[in-house]
C-alpha cells in the first residue's frame, strides 16, 4: 500500500502540515471515489484505495512517523478498523451516499485509530518494540 511509504516521506512535517496532507488526500479522494462510481456503474470498487489511504493517513497523524514500527502498527490498528467497522464507521459506510461515503468510513475508522496510537505511545507500548527490535 503506498499509504505507508507517503507517511514515511512526510515524517518530517509538522503536524499542522501533515494534517493538511490528510484533508487534501480526503478532498482528492472523495472526488475521485464519487467519479469513479459514477463511470463503472459502482459503489466502493474495490479499485479504489485512496479511502484506504485517507484513513491510514489519519491513523498515524499524531504519532511519531519517523518510527517503522509506529507505521506497521499504525496499518495494522488501520486495518482491523477498517474490518470490523465499529460505531460509527459503519453507520457512515452504510448511510453516507457518493464519494463522500467511501471515503469518509475510512477516515472516522483512522480517527478511531488515531486515539489506539496515541494511547499505545502515552502506554509506552512503541518504545518497548523499539528496544526489542
Amino acid at each position: 500500500m503506498v499509504a505507508v511509504p507517503l507517511a514515511w516521506a512526510c515524517r518530517g512535517f509538522d503536524t499542522w502540515l501533515f494534517l493538511l496532507v490528510v484533508l487534501a488526500v480526503t478532498l482528492v479522494g472523495i472526488a475521485a471515489a464519487h467519479r469513479a462510481d459514477q463511470v463503472w456503474g459502482t459503489h466502493d470498487s474495490g479499485r479504489v484505495v485512496i479511502d484506504e489511504v485517507a484513513g491510514y493517513l489519519a491513523t498515524v497523524a499524531l504519532v511519531d512517523r519517523g518510527s517503522w514500527w509506529v507505521l506497521g502498527i499504525g496499518f495494522v490498528v488501520f486495518r482491523a478498523l477498517d474490518i470490523l467497522k465499529p460505531p460509527p464507521v459503519r453507520w457512515i459506510d452504510e448511510n453516507v451516499p457518493g464519494g463522500a461515503g467511501v471515503v469518509l468510513d475510512d477516515v472516522a475508522a483512522g480517527v478511531i485509530g488515531a486515539a489506539v496510537m496515541i494511547g499505545l505511545g502515552e502506554s509506552g507500548a512503541f518504545e518497548a518494540l523499539a528496544r526489542l527490535g
